[in-house]
């Protein structure tokens, strides 16, 4: 099975178990949208256009630059399709979120701060493709925030995975909450993240970074996690309070950290299990 299938399907299996937990949403296996494609197959592709020309203004920090006095948005150069304002507006709610005991609730209450945070609606009872965030965080995969442009992308078939004609931007629009800035968030699949540079769907397909990332710690229960930037930097970790039994399953939270093992974005959970580790053994 190619990661394409195994994205799919983990998006079915969720879809599957929501239908029983919310009776009252009808979630058709037919109508399913997984944002996810197989990393080896895929070309970058411009999916999303910038309004802000090279020398439009001052720097900001690696390949990018800031706004100008036009009011156009900051422009990554590396990933264009990066929505910059809307990605350090959302990394600045997650500094919020570090500084409460906002993560070490209740998993449900801990996920729907992760989904404010990042600029998302926690919407259980609409359609998938129709802003559909029910599997945002609760499998092994549809772990990446990204912050994209305002420009809706159509994926023609040359990414294996995506249905050929899907038209992602309505979901998007649907569910991203407005006051973070321009252009929309979603909760990518994260599947090819551990390749350098990284062949996932944000980086790919939406030629973007990722806000953040969720990555489950390595320890003997995977009962804690990590939220980690685009260059796999710790922008917080919790605990939620009624783990392990009311966490995602623990082989979805186990095979998490597999598809980051190796990478930069599995760095930050490996030292905090190291930590704990250590704590435990005193």
């Amino acid at each position: 099975m190619n990661d394409g299938q195994e994205c799919k399907r983990s998006a079915a299996k969720h879809i599957v178990v929501t239908k029983m937990r919310l009776s009252r949403c009808l979630l058709p296996l037919a109508s399913t949208v997984s944002y996810c494609f197989h990393p080896g197959s895929a070309a970058n592709l411009s999916a999303f256009v910038s309004n802000t020309t090279a020398g439009g203004g001052k720097s900001t920090g690696r390949h990018m630059t800031s706004g100008d006095d036009a009011g156009r948005s900051p422009l990554d150069h590396e990933y264009p399709g990066t929505a910059v304002e809307r990605m350090l507006n959302i990394r600045a709610r997650v500094a919020q979120l570090a500084k409460g005991d906002d993560l070490f609730q209740p998993w449900e209450d801990v996920r729907r701060r992760i989904l404010w945070a990042g600029g998302l609606k926690d919407l259980t009872n609409v359609r998938p493709g129709e802003g559909y965030t029910g599997h945002a965080f609760n499998d092994f995969n549809h772990v990446d925030l990204t912050a994209m442009m305002p420009v809706d992308s159509q994926n023609n078939g040359e990414i294996r995975g995506i249905a050929r004609g899907n038209f992602l931007g309505k979901g998007i629009r649907v569910a991203s909450l407005p006051e973070l800035g321009s252009g929309g968030s979603w909760s990518t699949c994260a599947l090819g993240c551990n390749k350098d540079p990284p062949q996932d769907v944000a980086h790919i397909q939406f030629q973007s970074r990722i806000a953040f990332k969720l990555v489950w710690v390595p320890n003997e229960h995977f009962d804690t996690f990590v939220l980690v930037d685009d260059d796999g930097r710790q922008l917080a970790h919790g605990k939620p309070s009624d783990g392990p039994a009311g966490l995602p399953n623990l082989r979805e939270r186990q095979r998490n950290y597999q598809i980051v093992a190796g990478s930069k974005y599995a760095k930050e959970a490996e030292a905090l299990a190291r930590k704990n580790s250590v704590k435990d053994e005193l």
